[in-house]
């Protein structure tokens, strides 16, 4: 019997409010609900204290990617279904991806939620949870590294973008295709996944890198990148426009910045592919500058590699290695 760990933190998968006073049900609750699939699944629940998803601390992020690794490498279970907000489900799953390393190859990292609560007629959570469960068990998802599950549909969690969150399948992986979906308790993969992540040095001990994340726009002063530095920040993400621009302002900026030691990475606010034909063009002189191409990942995600890499000992070049190797 194959054996998987169920991490819940509370949020609306979890959450009664309709029928008497507001409650949280606790991680067992919500697995003895599942019914038959405990028959096939050994499925152990912990429970884990944490914010609400839209308040989430970079520490509760941490402790769960961490958590979700050594469950595998040291604690043996085959999967993890890390029960999670959907406001920033993506943003912890694709953390947890970076962190993996070798967990990914050796069991299966499934996330999940909800966009109703545990008792509305119309909830979604169970059968989320029961599709999730399922995928975990799956030795298909071996090797593949964090993933999504919402709506029954497999979302890789380097692809996966929040889309509309009144619907059951809130997630879009566009330009890249649905990894796959959980059917009749069978998962079935559709598509390749995403290549592994570069290696991230182990800094488990050490406290995140501060990374702010910015939205460029037209007239922007370039004293706001100066003020995050001042204020902290170890490395910034700007949300530019195209396959990466920024306006003409920053320009000076990202060049003394970057000469001064902190990375400077331009995201897109559109939906881009990670394969960028012609990347002078496409950053035109910022990237002379030193400004470094996200690579297709989105803002919030490109903030967290530069996190990981940071807070392992990384540098300039260290960030501009690690997505170039993506």
């Amino acid at each position: 019997m194959r054996r998987v760990l169920l991490l819940a933190t509370g949020d609306t998968i979890a959450f009664r409010h309709h029928y008497g006073p507001p409650s949280v049900a606790p991680g067992a609750e919500l697995v003895a609900a599942l019914g038959s699939i405990t028959l096939s699944v050994e499925v152990v629940a912990e429970d884990v204290i944490a914010e609400p998803s839209w308040d989430t601390s970079e520490a509760t992020q941490n402790a769960l990617a961490r958590r979700v690794r050594g469950a595998i490498l040291d604690g043996g279970f085959d999967g993890v279904v890390v029960t999670h907000g959907v406001d920033t489900i993506v943003e912890t799953a694709f953390l947890t991806d970076l962190v993996a390393g070798r967990a990914a190859t050796r069991g299966a990292i499934v996330f999940t939620g909800s966009v109703r609560c545990l008792d509305d007629p119309a909830g979604d959570g169970p059968a989320d949870l029961d599709a999730a469960i399922c995928a975990a068990a799956d030795p298909a998802l071996r090797g593949i590294g964090a993933v999504i599950c919402l709506g029954e549909e497999l979302h890789a969690a380097r692809w996966a973008r929040l889309t509309d969150v009144t619907r059951r399948s809130s997630l879009s992986s566009a330009p890249h295709p649905t990894l796959g979906r959980v059917s009749g308790g069978e998962v079935v993969v559709r598509a390749a996944p995403p290549v592994r992540p570069p290696r991230s040095v182990d800094a488990e001990n050490k406290p995140a890198a501060e990374v702010a994340l910015i939205k460029t726009y037209p007239g922007m002063p370039p004293t706001l990148l100066d003020a995050v530095v001042d204020a902290g920040a170890r490395g910034i993400v700007l949300e530019g426009t195209g396959l990466g621009n920024v306006p003409v302002e920053l320009f000076a900026t990202i060049n003394g910045l970057s000469s001064a030691g902190i990375p400077v990475v331009v995201a897109s606010r559109a939906v881009t592919t990670d394969t960028v034909p012609d990347l002078d063009c496409a950053m035109g002189m910022a990237a002379q500058l030193g400004a470094i191409h996200a690579r297709g990942l989105a803002p919030e995600q490109a903030r967290i590699a530069v996190s990981v890499v940071l807070r392992g000992g990384g540098d300039v070049e260290d960030v501009r290695g690690w997505f170039d190797r993506i």
